[in-house]
C-alpha cells in the first residue's frame, strides 16, 4: 500500500468507523458465538502471497463482529465506561503514524514533553495540591500508565523501593533482602484506598486514613480509576478530599473522560520516589539534557521502557472538548442513572442496594440471589441490553452503569421496560 492507496483506504475507513458508531445501536449489544467460533472462519496459517484491501475489509462483519461485544452501544450498562471520542481516535492515527516509543527524552523530546504537561492540565482540573504538579520546578508530577492496575504495582514497587531506602539509611550494613522480607502491605478487599469501587461505586475515608499513614509513614496509593473523571466536576470535587495526605493517585481518563484506551493517568507527591524505584542507566539512554531538570523523564516512571506518544490523545480531547464540555459530559450521565435509579425507586417490586453516586446504579429484585440470577441470565440472554452483577454483603445485585457517549434518557427508558417486562415473567414463574 503507498500514500496514494492509503489516502483513498484511509477515508473508507473513517466511513467505516463513523457508520460502525452511528448504526451501533442497531446490533445487537452481546455476541451470540460460543467459545472457539472463529478459529473455523480463518485458515490456519498466515496467507504466502499478499491479500487485497478488500478481502480484509468484507471479512471485518464475517468474522469480527460477529464475536464484538459492543461497549459504545448506549444498550450497553456492563462494567464501567470505556472511553471513546472521534478527537481521540484521529490522535491515535497520528501517533501511530508518528511511531516514536519514547524510552527517553532524547528519543522523542515532544513525547516526554507534552505528557508532563498534559498531567499537569489535567491535574489542574482536579485541583491536585501544588506538591502534584511538575511545573518546572516542581517535585511530583505526572506520568500516563497502561492500566489502573499498572499504576497500583507502579506504587508498590516505589513504596518498596522508598521504604527500604529509608531503613538502609539508618543501618547501612543490613542485608536489603532482610528488609524486604519484613516489609507489610496493608490493604481492604479492594486492596488499596479507593475512590468509586467497582462492585458498587464506593468511598473510602481516605480523610481518616490518610494521617495515619502520613505518622506512621505508610505510602498511601489512592485509586480512583472510575470515579476520578468525575472530580473535574466542582459539585464531586469533595469526594477527592483528602488527596493532600496521599503519595500517589490514579484514575483513568480511558474510562470516563473521552480518551480512548489505554490512558491512565498517575500522580506522584516527589517523583524521585519512581525514579529510584525504576532507572536504569545504561550508555544508550545518556544525553546531553538529562541533569537539565526541566522535564519529568518519564521512562524511568514506569516499569515500561517502550512509551507510546499516548498524551496526544489528551492534548486533542482537552482542546476540542474544552474543561465544559468534559464537565457536561460527566454531569449528563450522573442525571441519566439518576432517572434510572428514580425509575427503580418508583417500582415496588425493587430495591436500591447501594448509594447512588455517579453513574452506577445497584439495584435488585426483593427477594433470592437466585431470582435474581434468573433475572440476570433473561436480561443477557436477549441480547437487547447488557448488564453485569456484583456481590453486596451477601446479596446477589445486578449493576446498571451508564457507558456509551451516545446514551439518551429513551435508551434508559427502553432498559428499564425490557428489566420490568423481564421481571414479570421471572416472578409469575415462582412458586406459590
Amino acid at each position: 500500500m503507498d500514500a496514494a492507496e492509503f489516502r483513498r483506504r484511509g477515508k473508507e475507513m473513517v466511513d467505516l468507523i463513523a457508520d460502525y458508531l452511528e448504526n451501533i445501536e442497531q446490533r445487537p449489544v452481546y455476541p451470540d458465538v460460543e467459545p472457539g467460533y472463529l478459529r473455523s472462519l480463518i485458515p490456519e496459517e498466515a496467507p504466502e502471497e499478499p491479500e487485497t484491501y478488500e478481502d480484509v475489509v468484507k471479512d471485518i462483519e464475517r468474522v469480527i463482529m460477529p464475536g464484538v461485544t459492543h461497549w459504545h452501544s448506549p444498550y450497553f450498562y456492563a462494567y464501567f465506561p470505556t472511553a471513546n471520542s472521534f478527537p481521540a481516535m484521529l490522535a491515535d492515527m497520528l501517533s501511530g503514524a508518528i511511531g516514536c516509543i519514547g524510552f527517553s527524552w532524547a528519543a522523542s523530546p515532544a513525547c516526554t514533553e507534552l505528557e508532563t504537561v498534559m498531567m499537569d492540565w489535567l491535574g489542574k482540573m482536579l485541583k491536585l495540591p501544588e506538591d502534584f504538579i511538575a511545573g518546572t520546578h516542581g517535585q511530583g508530577g505526572g506520568v500516563i500508565q497502561g492500566t489502573a492496575s499498572e499504576a497500583t504495582l507502579v506504587a508498590l514497587l516505589a513504596a518498596r523501593s522508598r521504604a527500604v531506602r529509608m531503613i538502609l539509611a539508618s543501618d547501612p550494613q543490613r542485608p536489603e533482602t532482610d528488609i524486604t522480607s519484613k516489609l507489610v502491605a496493608y490493604s481492604s478487599d479492594q486492596f488499596c484506598a479507593t475512590l468509586g469501587t467497582t462492585p458498587s461505586c464506593a468511598f473510602d475515608h481516605i480523610t481518616e486514613l490518610g494521617p495515619i499513614c502520613n505518622a506512621e509513614k505508610i505510602w498511601m496509593h489512592i485509586d480512583a480509576a472510575y470515579a476520578g473523571s468525575s472530580f473535574i466536576c466542582p459539585e464531586f470535587r469533595p469526594l477527592l478530599n483528602g488527596i493532600e495526605f496521599a503519595d500517589s493517585f490514579n484514575f483513568n481518563p480511558h474510562k470516563w473522560l473521552l480518551v480512548n484506551f489505554d490512558c491512565s493517568t498517575m500522580w506522584v507527591r516527589k517523583r524521585s520516589d519512581l525514579i529510584g524505584a525504576f532507572k536504569m542507566d545504561p550508555l544508550y539512554l545518556k544525553h546531553d539534557h538529562q541533569e537539565s531538570g526541566r522535564y519529568f523523564d518519564i521512562t524511568f516512571s514506569c516499569y515500561s521502557q517502550s512509551i507510546r506518544f499516548r498524551s496526544l490523545k489528551m492534548w486533542f480531547v482537552f482542546r476540542m472538548y474544552g474543561l465544559k464540555g468534559l464537565q457536561d459530559y460527566i454531569r449528563k450521565h450522573v442525571e441519566l442513572a439518576k432517572e434510572f435509579e428514580s425509575l427503580v425507586r418508583a417500582d415496588q417490586r425493587f430495591e436500591i442496594s447501594a448509594d447512588v453516586v455517579l453513574g452506577l446504579v445497584c439495584f435488585r429484585l426483593k427477594g433470592s440471589n437466585e431470582v435474581n440470577e434468573t433475572l440476570l441470565k433473561r436480561i443477557n440472554n436477549g441480547r437487547k441490553i447488557h448488564l453485569v452483577p456484583c456481590q453486596l454483603s451477601g446479596q446477589f445485585v445486578l449493576r446498571f452503569a451508564v457507558c456509551a457517549r451516545t446514551t439518551e434518557s429513551r435508551h434508559i427508558r427502553e432498559a428499564w421496560r425490557l428489566i420490568t417486562q423481564l421481571a414479570e415473567e421471572v416472578m409469575q414463574e415462582l412458586p406459590n
